[in-house]
C-alpha cells in the first residue's frame, strides 16, 4: 500500500469542525474563529477565511482621547484588527502556541505582543510601562482586558504560571513575561549583579516585581521588546 499519497496528507491536516464554538483550537498553534459579527484580533494575525468578513483597522479616536494619545505616543494605534462579518477565520502568530481563556468578570493584563484575539464586549485599554520602556529599547506596552468573554493569548512553547502571595513577590524577566492578574501593579527593578544571569546581560538587569495576591505567567523565550511607531 502506498503512503505518503496527497490524498493521505490532505486526510491528515484538513481542517475539522470539533463544534467547540467561536474560538476552536484547529491545532495548538491554529485558532478558528467561528464569526457571526464582531471579534477583535492582532493586526497580520489572519492567515486564511472565508464567509463575508470585512477588516478594519481601528480608528484612533474610536476608545477616547486618552488611548489617542498613548497610541499617538506609543505607535499602538495599528496593532488591532476589527473583524467583522460571518464566516471561519483562522489566526496564528509566528507558530506560538495559543491558550484560549474565558474571563467571568475578571481582569487580566496581557503583553501587547502576546494578544491575539477577544470578543468586542471586554473592556480594553492600552497601559504603558514608562519606566521600563527608558530601560529597554522600543519599550513594551500591556494591554488590560476585563469583563466577561474569550480572549485567545499566545506563547513562546508551554507556559508557566506562578503563584504570587502576599510576602512572597515573585521577580521575573520583562521579555518572558505574557501575562498577570488585574490585581498587581508590577514595579520594575534593576540588579547589575545579575546581569549574568538574570535576562539578556545587556549591562543592566531589569526585571519586573509582583507583589500581593495573584499570578503571572512567563514562557520559556525571550521576546525582543517590539520597537514603536
Amino acid at each position: 500500500m502506498a503512503r505518503y499519497t496527497l490524498e493521505e496528507f490532505i486526510q491528515n491536516t484538513q481542517q475539522q469542525d470539533l463544534g467547540q464554538g467561536l474560538f476552536e483550537l484547529e491545532s495548538d498553534r491554529m485558532l478558528e474563529v467561528n464569526l457571526a459579527g464582531d471579534i477583535w484580533i492582532k493586526m497580520g494575525a489572519m492567515i486564511a477565511y472565508h464567509g463575508q468578513i470585512k477588516f478594519v483597522r481601528e480608528g484612533l479616536l474610536d476608545k477616547g482621547l486618552g488611548k489617542l494619545i498613548k497610541r499617538s505616543v506609543t505607535g499602538e494605534g495599528a496593532r488591532l484588527t476589527k473583524a467583522t462579518g460571518s464566516g471561519k477565520m483562522y489566526l496564528a502568530d509566528s507558530g506560538k502556541s495559543i491558550q484560549i481563556l474565558n474571563l467571568q468578570g475578571e481582569s487580566l493584563y496581557v503583553n501587547g505582543n502576546d494578544l491575539l484575539a477577544f470578543e468586542p464586549q471586554i473592556d480594553w485599554d492600552i497601559k504603558m510601562m514608562r519606566k521600563l520602556t527608558a530601560m529597554v529599547a522600543g519599550g513594551l506596552f500591556n494591554v488590560r482586558l476585563e469583563g466577561s468573554g474569550l480572549i485567545a493569548i499566545t506563547t513562546h512553547f508551554e507556559p508557566l504560571t506562578l503563584k504570587v502571595r502576599p510576602g512572597q513577590p515573585i521577580r521575573t524577566d520583562p521579555n518572558a513575561t505574557v501575562a498577570w492578574s488585574g490585581n498587581l501593579q508590577p514595579e520594575f527593578k534593576t540588579d547589575i549583579s545579575l546581569k549574568t544571569f538574570f535576562g539578556r546581560g545587556s549591562g543592566e538587569s531589569i526585571q519586573m516585581e509582583f507583589n500581593g495576591d495573584g499570578f503571572v505567567v512567563v514562557q520559556p523565550f525571550e521576546e525582543v521588546a517590539l520597537q514603536a511607531g
